[in-house]
């Protein structure tokens, strides 16, 4: 069944990371039973709304060296695209870290991890308005990616203060045409700019992969604090 939906949406897997999507679906249907991880139940959708969905960014561009996935307390593209990098390309020099700020969470993305063998995977516990409060986080991420729900300009604010210059952030967005006219005030005010968007379908949903690239160092001003941000979205 995994190969067969994988396979549907253009991706054709290895032995060994089917079977470690397989070991993911076990454990991540055990864990939901327990703790109510996600309203998605059945192995069919898992597949398709969780795996499929996380790893259609490999479809247009090939993630390298460090990648942060901020709001990642929901584990999804971090772990697919880990599983995918480790055991169907063989890459584990690229380094992935989950950012989020409810600490349980994070303890089962490390959970996880640990099950599926994936090493090169760590977890960043912050609340979102310390997050660039260290040297450590800003300008020094080379990809960022995020599945969350946010307000895309909000999510713009938030991500793009972590990447270095010329490096790209990855929204995962339902195709909303409304939301797109939003985009350009925020993108001018950070300095950067949406190199491409790729539509696609997903259980008859309308989907995109927005990508952003960062042209100049981030004005420090931003991002805002997390209550102007929401008062005032640029």
């Amino acid at each position: 069944m995994l190969k067969q939906i994988f396979k549907e949406n253009g991706f054709t897997l290895n032995r060994e990371v089917l079977k470690k999507f397989d070991l993911f679906l076990s454990i991540f249907k055990e864990k939901n039973n327990d703790i109510n991880l996600s309203s998605i139940k059945d192995d069919n959708s898992i597949i398709e709304k969780h795996f499929v969905d996380s790893l259609m960014l490999t479809k247009f561009i090939e993630l390298k060296w460090e990648v942060a996935d901020i709001g990642t307390g929901w584990w999804f593209p971090l772990l697919p695209l880990a599983i995918y990098s480790n055991y169907q390309l063989k890459d584990s020099w690229i380094m992935y870290y989950g950012i989020d700020s409810v600490e349980k969470k994070l303890k089962v993305v490390d959970g996880f991890a640990s099950d599926l063998w994936i090493s090169n995977l760590e977890t960043i516990h912050t609340r979102i308005e310390d997050l660039w409060q260290d040297k450590d986080n800003r300008d020094s991420f080379d990809f960022v990616v995020s599945r969350a729900t946010a307000y895309f300009p909000t999510l713009l604010e938030y991500a793009i203060p972590l990447l270095k210059v010329w490096w790209i952030f990855i929204a995962y967005k339902m195709d909303n045409d409304n939301e797109l006219i939003d985009w350009w005030r925020a993108l001018i005010s950070l300095k950067a700019e949406i190199i491409y968007v790729k539509r696609y379908v997903l259980d008859w949903q309308k989907r995109c992969l927005v990508f952003v690239r960062k042209n100049e160092k981030t004005p420090k001003i931003y991002p805002r604090s997390p209550q102007m941000i929401a008062r005032k979205p640029l």
